[in-house]
């Protein structure tokens, strides 16, 4: 797959900053006692340096050479393994928990997920945990991303004008047009990206079929119970 462009891989922390979702994976890493860690999915690392511990072995995955690039120099960045690629490149070793932060789970169509959910499966110990998010279906989010006017912010190369495109290809699978201009020198970067909106009971089921028992849905990150209007819901299962 094409690669981000590395310009707006520098952009990727300020829009999706620390905050209340790596303190969830933070604390939960702490209460099992956590001494190996596996962040599927990692982008620029900012949560996964931060969870870096004496003696905690800490993994970051991602199919994204110029964001692991990125990861690798950020402070304590040296203090992970980083690997380049998907599930299916998961270093050997068992680890005790695994994250996907940033709705990671829904940049993975079936049935790659599937196999995603049996790949970490695998790398897990018996009883280690597995936790994520995902946006609920039933708020459909996607309908007030699109018609915005386009915003211009100052970047490291200049001001930068953006906007975006939505189009729900079928019920549940969404396609997003990123617009990127560089005003100063005109150059327009389109990134494209298709999400899948799963339901609740849809992924229960996947990762049951995985091996999974689904011990929490929540419906914030404050460990709200999920409802049926809730916006998110953050999945905490156990390796059977």
């Amino acid at each position: 797959m094409p690669d981000y462009d590395s310009r707006l891989v520098e952009l990727y922390d300020l829009d999706n900053p620390d905050g209340p979702d790596h303190d969830h994976v933070r604390t939960l890493a702490d209460e099992i006692d956590a001494q190996a860690i596996l962040d599927v999915g990692c982008g620029t690392g900012l949560l996964t340096a931060s969870l870096v511990r004496p003696g905690r072995r800490v993994v970051g995955i991602d199919p994204s050479a110029t964001m692991l690039g990125f990861a690798a120099r950020r402070p304590g960045g040296d203090e992970v393994t980083w690997m380049l690629g998907d599930s299916r490149d998961i270093p050997d070793g068992l680890f005790d928990l695994a994250v996907m932060t940033g709705n990671v789970a829904q940049h993975i169509p079936d049935p790659a997920w599937q196999r995603t959910l049996s790949d970490i499966h695998a790398a897990l110990r018996d009883g280690g945990v597995l936790t994520f998010e995902s946006r609920n279906p039933r708020v459909r989010a996607w309908a007030t991303w699109s018609g915005a006017a386009p915003t211009t912010r100052a970047t490291g190369h200049g001001p930068m004008r953006e906007w975006m495109d939505v189009d729900e290809l079928e019920p549940g699978r969404v396609l997003l047009t990123a617009y990127n201009e560089f005003t100063d020198t005109g150059e327009l970067v389109v990134e494209t990206v298709t999400l899948e909106f799963r339901a609740r009971e849809q992924i229960e089921q996947q990762l049951d079929d995985a091996g999974f028992a689904v011990a929490h849905v929540w419906g914030d990150w404050s460990r709200t119970p999920c409802t049926d209007d809730a916006p998110i819901m953050i999945f905490e299962a156990r390796r059977r």
